[in-house]
């Protein structure tokens, strides 16, 4: 299709946008778009429908069908009405519970969402406020409600929101219901369809008390009460880079014991424009510096930080050169896991029935401890909404201690069925307890536990690329990769190949085929090398990006060779990196 076309096609598209149900607003928006001589916003407006996948809508906010607006929330929450209430047409009741980040424009889709759920007869708990997005998991399993929406783009810039769904279950929805869903959003045709006038009896707003009942659920998962008592002066930075964690985290905190909270005042402003930062992903070096810099300042034993809709962590400590040093999303995972599989152990607790959950782009530093110790592995797709299937499908059979994924996310509780730092934060607190308690500080844990496990360095790239032509490159990379194998990696021989697209896994020395058994296909492929090495590659459901993560093993002989062995791995992701043409 050639420009004059599409444009010709678009316009008339976004001509619908100036008729009856629209509000002036937006009407001149759209307007001031036909009009100008420049088409890239038009183009980039309306060239698609902002699509309800499986976990929601995320988009950059303005007018237009492939925008984030009251229109494109408002056809999802109505189409996700209509289906509540047949799903659950039996039901004398059927309940919503809705929240929202800090976001620009966060409550009022909260609220638009809020008053659509009502004018379709669904009672709806509205939290008053803004809220963290596992506190709206959390109010779905203790309200008993259906269904669940949180308004939120998480760490994306600011220019971005989100919507996330949730099931009866507290976990963000899967088959069947995710298909049907979306089959039930695609209904909605026309705006006029679309209940935006609400019911005021149908809607009950909720907060402090939710709160209380969430932060003292999370205080039953400490394992070292005694410990944190101890050292309940762990002088420890916190920052919620803006977002919701800025009240109710420091609060779950002191729950756990500790009293030296040290605070970052800058970023304690609550702002939906994020002031100090670029961008408000915690997975980012210069998100972090200013936390970096007041450990410093003040010598902190720990750094932590929330994104905005306070469901990931990230964490800062010293290394082996007293500098403190972002620790990656991996090691994040590898030292819960290794807390909770040890402090368990200690305690007596591991009766055999234990297991945990990771996903398949996540080290695998934590399958070896995980079998070591004979506790059972689940490895699963990227999203918590897989980690959660797992915990629905292992309720009756096993306990759960822990699952996260390498994205700096983490769960060690069953109340909710999200991500969360609000009991991640505290929990890695008590961890930093238990190593000063062991006369260790938290890098000396780390290297003890490579001693005891194996050493791995993993890193994550992201490539991204922007609209309509990004999109389209990224598909055409992935094909690439598909089509044309690696043969080797950093000298390695490629020995097996999974694709998860076709549930095929490729022994590539003898041609033999074999399927992996996952609930559904994706987009994800991975490479394994003679050495160890693993390469996994997958476009992001959520960025215009496509995601790279690498994994390298090796023996750690002593604690002496660690920064040798770091650099020894840097070294050899970044001959990786160049084998895969791709720019870290």
């Amino acid at each position: 299709m050639n420009d004059e076309k599409l444009i010709q096609e678009l316009t008339l598209k976004a001509q619908q946008w100036l008729g009856e149900g629209y509000d002036e607003e937006t009407k001149a928006q759209v307007k001031a778009m036909i009009e100008a001589d420049d088409k890239t916003e038009l183009i980039e407006s309306f060239y698609k429908d902002l699509e309800f996948g499986t976990g929601g809508l995320r988009g950059i906010m303005g007018p237009g069908s492939n925008r984030m607006n009251i229109y494109t929330v408002g056809a999802a929450t109505q189409g996700l009405a209509n289906y509540i209430n047949e799903a659950f047409k039996e039901l004398p009741e059927r309940k919503v519970i809705v929240g929202h980040d800090v976001r620009n424009n966060s409550r009022l889709f909260a609220e638009t969402v809020a008053n659509i759920f009502s004018a379709n007869g669904i009672k709806v708990y509205l939290f008053e406020g803004p809220r963290p997005t596992p506190e709206v998991s959390y109010g779905i399993r203790l309200l008993g409600c259906q269904s669940g929406v949180n308004i939120t783009a998480s760490h994306n810039p600011k220019e971005y929101n989100g919507y996330k769904a949730y099931w009866d279950d507290g976990a963000q929805v899967v088959s069947p219901h995710d298909v049907n869903i979306i089959s039930y959003v695609n209904k909605i045709k026309d705006v006029s369809e679309i209940k935006f006038d609400g019911n005021p009896d149908l809607i009950e707003i909720v907060g402090k008390e939710l709160d209380d009942k969430y932060i003292e659920d999370i205080y039953k998962l400490s394992l070292s009460p005694e410990v944190n008592a101890r050292h309940s002066d762990l002088k420890i930075v916190y920052t919620p880079i803006h977002g919701v964690g800025r009240y109710i985290i420091p609060r779950s905190i002191e729950r756990w014991g500790f009293k030296n909270i040290i605070h970052v005042p800058e970023q304690d402003v609550m702002s939906g424009d994020f002031p100090t930062v670029e961008s408000p992903n915690p997975e980012n070096a210069p998100t972090m510096q200013m936390a970096i810099d007041k450990a410093t300042e003040t010598q902190a034993d720990i750094a932590l930080a929330s994104d905005p809709d306070a469901d990931r962590i990230s964490v800062v400590f010293k290394n082996n050169k007293g500098k403190y040093e972002l620790v990656n999303g991996n090691q994040i995972q590898i030292i819960f896991h290794y807390y909770l599989l040890t402090r368990n152990r200690e305690l007596g607790n591991l009766k055999g029935d234990e297991y945990i959950v990771k996903t398949i782009v996540t080290s695998e530093t934590i399958k070896r401890m995980a079998d070591k110790l004979g506790v059972k592995m689940f490895d699963c797709y990227t999203g918590f909404k897989w980690i959660a299937t797992v915990m629905r499908e292992m309720e009756g059979k096993g306990r759960y201690l822990g699952g996260g994924e390498e994205s700096y996310g983490f769960l060690p509780e069953t109340f909710a069925r999200d991500k969360d730092a609000v009991s991640s934060i505290p929990l890695m607190c008590e961890i930093a307890a238990w190593a000063k308690d062991k006369g260790m500080t938290m890098n000396e844990m780390l290297i003890d536990l490579y001693l005891n496990y194996g050493y791995s360095k993993e890193r994550g790239i992201s490539v991204v690329r922007k609209g309509k032509s990004g999109a389209e490159e990224i598909v055409a990379m992935m094909k690439n990769f598909r089509e044309n194998p690696q043969k080797e990696i950093a000298g390695s021989p490629v020995v097996t190949i999974k694709d998860f697209q076709k549930l095929e896994e490729l022994d590539v020395k003898t041609g033999k085929v074999t399927k992996l058994e996952m609930p559904t296909t994706s987009n994800v492929l991975q490479y394994y090398t003679e050495d160890g090495t693993k390469v996994s590659i997958r476009p992001s459901g959520t960025e215009p990006k496509i995601k790279f993560y690498i994994e390298v093993h090796d023996k750690l002989e002593s604690a002496e060779q660690y920064d040798a062995k770091n650099d020894w791995a840097e070294a050899k992701i970044d001959t990786i990196c160049q084998d895969l043409g791709i720019a870290d």
